[in-house]
């Protein structure tokens, strides 16, 4: 059977696609921003804060939840949601690496990442 090239990616950089698509909406940007500015935050206090209707609240919630850079708590009726700490740090050391390599190579800038970054 021959193996799909799908398999070929590493898992580094599947982890980094599965971030990237979750972020890959404005609002899902914004409303990751917000988490990180509260300790917790619910669906209600979203909706207040942006202006997204709650269904739509809902499906990026789930989506930022699917790719683990966030997490909740259900409180019934209502679900509480945070940054998932470990997986946003993971995520931002995926990026800056990704981003910083890149970034070298491109615009000459100095081996050094602090430099770069």
């Amino acid at each position: 059977m021959a193996k799909s090239k799908a398999s070929e990616f590493s898992d580094q950089d599947a982890r980094i696609a599965r971030y990237a698509k979750a972020l890959g909406h404005p609002a899902r940007v914004a409303i990751l921003r917000l988490l990180m500015s509260r300790e917790t935050c619910y669906c209600g206090d979203i909706v207040e804060e942006l202006p997204i209707a709650q269904a739509t609240v809902s499906q990026h919630l789930k989506e930022l939840k699917d790719a683990g850079l966030i997490q909740g708590e259900i409180n019934p009726p209502k679900v509480r949601y945070c940054i998932h700490p470990e997986n946003l740090r993971e995520a931002k050391l995926l990026f800056a690496d990704l981003l910083c390599v890149e970034s070298d190579k491109a615009c000459g800038c100095q081996s050094n990442k602090e430099t770069c970054c």
